[in-house]
């Protein structure tokens, strides 16, 4: 798996047909944090598809609610072959199977040992009631930005925001 170093030495763009580049934000404040997101890594590897890149991991602040327990955050590409609607029901069995049993619902959040947002499905913009791509709070959340902007490739991540690319964040570490 390419890690943000070899960010130019791996291409996340897919030339295969049958394949589609995803991008999913990863976060833990449960735990050994580091641990649940290595985890979900190697299930998504089982279940999703290939990891083709991973971010750096950042440590950072609950953010929509309050909670004593920092968060550990990534984001990875990925190559799969599955719908956008396998893809969502592949990654909440993941977090199912890990152990997280709330969702969060009409905007209340809650402490969780994994959490995975489908950010984005190639250039596809999809609106269920249940499933939005792009993540409709991506831009808003730095967690979700910065290691973003350490694994797409720069004109990519430029044309995801109208005002180009987000500014570096203060309240994040890499941990």
């Amino acid at each position: 798996m390419a890690t943000a170093s070899d960010v130019s030495a791996t291409p996340c763009s897919s030339s295969m047909t049958d394949k589609h580049v995803v991008y999913l934000g990863l976060g833990s404040n449960l735990g050994d944090k580091g641990s649940n997101i290595r985890l979900a890594l190697e299930k998504i590897k089982e279940l999703v598809g290939d990891v083709v890149r991973q971010s750096t991991l950042y440590v950072t602040q609950p953010w929509g609610f309050e909670s004593e327990n920092s968060f550990v955050n990534a984001v990875v590409c990925c190559h799969t072959s599955l719908s956008p609607r396998k893809l969502l029901a592949a990654t909440q069995r993941i977090e199912r199977d890990m152990g997280r049993t709330e969702k969060s619902e009409n905007g209340v959040y809650h402490d969780r040992v994994i959490d995975i947002d489908i950010l984005l499905y190639d250039d596809r913009r999809i609106a269920y009631p249940d499933l939005k791509i792009p993540h409709p709070l991506m831009l808003e959340r730095d967690f979700v930005m910065t290691p973003l902007r350490e694994i797409m490739p720069p004109e990519e991540f430029a044309s995801l925001g109208k005002s180009g690319s987000p500014k570096k964040p203060k309240t994040i570490r890499k941990g």
